[in-house]
């Protein structure tokens, strides 16, 4: 059957039903021969993926068996797959595969900046987990690039769709992009073609430019000086035309380490310093206690000149004395006096009248999304809220660049709480406009009430 290369061609399923099970929402992300929209698991309403792959024949059945095949594997960075299965929309038939629902994929980050070098140290380890993973099990996943790098919550998983078995026959694979090892333009498939696929999805992530990829071989110019150390020789390493020549994965992880050890290394020859501060430790030492003990004269030699002064002063003084210090005690009397009327400021009349905000949730964002925001990210979201002053509905008035930080947004504006606007004596439903600016360092909100 001829591809669907038109986005409007796959967005035609949209409403419709596969297996009479799943339901086809809204479309995802769509390539040449394949297409993924939202769906939820039967009976639940946990969001999921649903991927349809255009084929026929012998290839549906071939594509059952690997896919039921995998879906026994089981690891934290792979994405989980709950069912695949065969089905006919119209007069096409499809192959199907429904995994978890990922809220961004690399692909999406990376045309918007590159990452950090901070990032890239934190996008390798769960990736060369996931594939050591794989290929201890006899398997390769065989399309490692940033689109099937995904996010589910606060985990990086790889896609899980593209496993292939290694022993499995190999001769309708060909090579379909840079990704791709060029041995898989022969129908070479192997664990040497996963590295292959690290090391461009580095380069790209630190570049922004694939092309350069397979320009770092070693006998070619190389990378640019923006890639810098360990992250430059690991790509040249993975990068070899030779798939005997690749590093791997346990040698990518050792080039990581090295960087992770080098500061506390760095620090051994600072010890000297210290050692010598700890030798000058006495002679603090002696200066202290001389310190203390002329101290200590001078509080003798001043009490027994109290006492002396007691025995020659009328016993009326000691009151007089005793009573200074309170004079001090009733200082904080205004500071207290002026911290007063602060708990009575949500309950200015006029405020309550205006409608107000009770209790506001802010994004519940893990550290390691939060490291990724560059800048500020402004997301605008509208909520209507009832008389008793509760969220009834929310949407974006402008939802940013980033699907997962928008949806953790929506969910903590849906939970804030108003106190609602009075109407002759009687609450009345609202509209507000809250927005948000999401930092690296955190999150600030702001609301502002609306004409409905």
């Amino acid at each position: 059957m001829p591809l669907m290369s038109k986005t409007e061609t796959w967005k035609a399923w949209e409403g419709r039903v596969v297996d009479g099970k799943f339901l086809i929402r809204r479309q995802l992300g769509v390539s040449g021969h394949s297409a993924v929209f939202l769906t939820e698991l039967p009976g639940t309403a946990q969001k999921a993926a649903i991927k349809l792959v255009a084929a026929d024949g012998a290839e549906i059945d071939r594509q059952l068996a690997r896919l039921r095949s995998t879906a026994k594997l089981s690891h934290p960075h792979l994405l989980r797959v709950f069912e695949s299965g065969r089905c006919r929309l119209d007069s096409s038939s499809f192959v199907y595969v429904v995994t978890e629902y990922a809220e961004e994929d690399l692909s999406e980050i990376l045309p918007q900046r590159p990452l950090a070098p901070s990032e890239v140290s934190e996008l390798l380890p769960p990736l060369l987990d996931a594939l050591s993973y794989l290929h201890d099990k006899g398997y390769v996943h065989g399309r490692v690039k940033p689109s099937n790098v995904l996010a589910v919550g606060d985990q990086l998983k790889l896609s899980a769709d593209s496993i292939t078995a290694i022993a499995e026959p190999s001769s309708a694979r060909r090579r379909r992009d840079v990704y791709d090892a060029p041995e898989t333009a022969a129908g070479i498939v192997s664990p040497a073609g996963d590295v292959w696929s690290i090391g461009v999805t580095l380069v790209a992530a630190i570049t922004q430019n694939v092309a350069l990829a397979e320009q770092s071989d070693p006998g070619k110019p190389g990378l640019p000086d923006s890639v810098p150390e360990p992250y430059r020789g690991i790509a040249r390493e993975c990068l070899h035309l030779d798939p005997k020549r690749r590093c791997s994965l346990a040698e990518i992880r050792a080039r990581l380490q090295p960087a992770g050890r080098s500061v506390p290394a760095a620090l051994e020859p600072a010890k000297a310093p210290q050692r010598s501060t700890k030798s000058r430790k006495p002679i603090y030492a002696l200066v202290l206690v001389c310190i203390a003990v002329v101290l200590l004269a001078f509080s003798i030699f001043r009490s027994r000149g109290k006492n002396s002064s007691e025995q020659t002063t009328a016993a009326p003084e000691q009151p007089a004395s005793q009573a200074a210090p309170v004079a001090p005690a009733a200082a904080p009397a205004p500071e207290a006096a002026r911290s007063a009327p602060e708990p009575a400021t949500p309950a200015k009349t006029p405020t309550s009248s205006e409608g107000a905000v009770l209790h506001q949730v802010m994004p519940d964002l893990p550290q390691s999304a939060k490291s990724t925001i560059r800048g500020t990210i402004k997301i605008g979201v509208v909520v209507d809220v009832d008389s008793s002053g509760k969220v009834k509905a929310a949407r974006f008035k402008s939802a940013g660049p980033s699907r997962y930080f928008a949806g953790k947004t929506l969910a903590a504006a849906e939970q804030w709480q108003f106190s609602p606007p009075q109407s002759n004596g009687e609450p009345t439903a609202s509209t507000w406009l809250l927005q948000f600016r999401l930092r690296r360092s955190g999150v600030e909100a702001s609301s502002q009430r609306i004409s409905r």
